[in-house]
């Protein structure tokens, strides 16, 4: 009992939380520790990391939301990435599904020159998916961009949907073989033969037909968010937590950290802002809407 005592007395709970702490907690989110590691990585108890999420992730979706507007993007590549809630998909009920839970998709554009992801999605691979997120990054854009998909065929109409003609629309689809025989197959992924460009809209120019920055993307987020990890039982629990700590790693990786190749944040290569942002300044943002609330 006495060494819990003394464990417990290090153990803060949320609303004793300083800027600093809060700060602490939202870069180990965007590290990618999951909920119980940034606990013990900060000291703050477990329920009260839990109810940060929610408050931080509904923050970074709204600011990035009202932010990335009137964008003169010139190249726009788009993905989907796989994850799943509660269970996969060939184990959820109908119960399950109701709820959420099951396979989820993350939508995702990405601005090829400055690798700002200025508009993302999650939800399903259908569809109504697609014209939703379609009609979300059109909204966004301030002129005529290239774009480029993968050869998902629910994009033919969304993108045709939110854009009309005014739109240089190229697909790269790519050609697999059958996977590779053994007792690993089914964890690996077929094998790429090759690629075909295929113009669908406009005059796109076919050297800058390509979605690889935006695959290079999907794997930040699934190297950089532990809900994406596979083969672990980190995976989310609850679809609303999932959109919220997707919300708060885009935050951070459009703000807050600097681009390996850019040498400075993806929102700086933008114009959107003029310096590389310290998480305390996004839990500022935090405090300023609950004190105008």
């Amino acid at each position: 009992m006495l060494a819990r005592a003394r464990i417990m007395s290090y153990i803060v709970p949320m609303n004793k939380l300083s800027i600093e702490k809060r700060a602490q907690i939202f870069r180990c989110y965007a590290e990618g520790n999951s909920l119980r590691a940034t606990a013990r990585l900060t000291g703050a108890c477990y329920n009260a990391v839990l109810q940060f999420l929610p408050k931080i992730g509904l923050l970074c979706s709204d600011y990035q939301d009202k932010t990335f507007r009137n964008l003169k993007c010139k190249r726009v590549q788009c993905d989907e990435i796989w994850a799943f809630v509660g269970c996969k998909e060939k184990q959820v009920t109908a119960e399950k599904k109701a709820k959420g839970q099951g396979d989820c998709w993350t939508w995702t554009a990405l601005d090829a020159e400055t690798k700002l992801t200025f508009c993302w999605f999650v939800g399903s691979r259908d569809g109504m998916a697609a014209y939703h997120f379609m009609q979300d990054v059109a909204g966004r854009l301030a002129n005529r961009v290239q774009m480029t998909t993968d050869g998902h065929r629910p994009y033919l109409q969304a993108v045709e949907s939110a854009f009309g003609s005014e739109i240089d629309y190229a697909q790269l689809v790519k050609i697999y073989g059958k996977p590779e025989e053994g007792g690993e197959a089914r964890y690996s992924p077929a094998q790429c033969m090759g690629a075909r460009k295929a113009a669908i809209s406009g005059t796109p120019d076919y050297a800058h037909v390509s979605t690889s920055y935006a695959e290079r993307q999907n794997l930040n987020i699934r190297m950089g968010n532990r809900r994406f990890t596979r083969l672990t039982n980190a995976f989310s629990k609850k679809v609303e937590n999932h959109e919220h700590m997707v919300a708060a790693y885009l935050m951070h990786y459009n703000f807050c950290r600097i681009h390996q190749t850019l040498r400075v944040t993806p929102a700086m290569q933008a114009g959107i802002t003029d310096h590389v942002w310290e998480a305390e300044e996004v839990i500022a943002l935090l405090d300023a809407q609950a004190k105008a609330a």
